[in-house]
């Protein structure tokens, strides 16, 4: 009870017209220690349950069931991802769990996802198995009805066209802004960086994350002479159990032959105590 009410109060402290980026420099304020200490203890508590519960059939609209959808989202993501095309996860239908001889979990899901960048061209159907090993990424096998690997538009090549040789290269910030809105002409970068970010958010995930993309904070365009637009984001990532923000820099690249591609991926500490989460995170993560 008294983790929860220092919580609360710590959270109405924070002024709501701050960029995400700025919010969650506190953090590293002494004055917030003891908030982190309360949440990491709230974080340990939910997750130790989560880990005992998702065996069997399990409800599909609570975490661990989520959870593991959220990672087949990401690789789907990862495979189908442009300007124009990311997807976000509507519903999970079925979800089972079993725990596997040689270590680790496995997930067979049945779910639905929408395009968020053309609501209208409705809903898919998915299936997965989501592989959670003790040690390393999870492994994902899926299949999506009238999902396509390579189907770009002529809307893609007119965008590439139009940004590949700009006057100036193109520069951002703070997408969407701390009151949820972005222009027009940022929602296909927004796309980009989502799909860049899925790449990391495979990567980190475990059974005891759930990951999401909460804002773009700065984006720089490369030039480049290739047929490709090659963008540096610096992104923040929200895992819910804990609900810590995630500072990650990336160099990416899109056309639309090729898809996305992350070139470099670097985890930002906001703290000088702060370590990384793996020791691989200066690595390419494209498949």
């Amino acid at each position: 009870m008294f983790c929860f009410v220092l919580l609360v109060f710590s959270l109405f402290q924070l002024t709501p017209a701050l960029p995400v980026y700025q919010k969650h420099l506190l953090s590293c304020c002494e004055s917030a220690d003891l908030v982190n200490n309360c949440l990491n203890t709230i974080k340990e508590s939910e997750t130790e349950a989560d880990a005992e519960m998702a065996t069997g059939d399990l409800e599909p609209t609570h975490f661990p069931a989520r959870r593991a959808a959220k990672v087949a989202l990401h690789y789907i993501n990862t495979q189908h991802g442009s300007p124009f095309k990311v997807f976000g996860l509507q519903t999970v239908h079925k979800a089972r769990a079993e725990a596997v001889e040689t270590g680790g979990r496995k997930y067979n899901l049945d779910f639905s996802v929408i395009n968020w960048a053309n609501e209208g061209s409705g809903l898919l159907s998915c299936t997965a198995e989501v592989f959670f090993p003790q040690n390393g990424p999870p492994e994902v096998q899926y299949n999506c009805d009238g999902l396509q690997k390579v189907n770009f538009t002529s809307e893609e090549t007119d965008f590439l066209q139009k940004y590949r040789e700009p006057e100036s290269p193109l520069t951002a910030q703070y997408i969407p802004d701390s009151y949820g809105n972005m222009t027009d002409e940022m929602k296909p970068f927004w796309h980009l960086a989502r799909v860049a970010a899925s790449f990391i958010m495979l990567r980190e995930s475990s059974e005891k994350t759930e990951l999401n993309m909460a804002q773009v904070a700065n984006i720089t365009q490369q030039v480049t002479h290739e047929n490709e637009l090659k963008l540096n984001y610096y992104v923040l990532l929200h895992d819910m159990p804990s609900q810590e923000i995630i500072h990650w820099k990336l160099l990416m690249s899109w056309s639309p032959d090729g898809g996305v591609r992350v070139l470099n991926s670097e985890w930002q500490p906001k703290c000088p105590h702060d370590v990384p989460p793996n020791d691989n995170n200066t690595e390419p993560v494209s498949n």
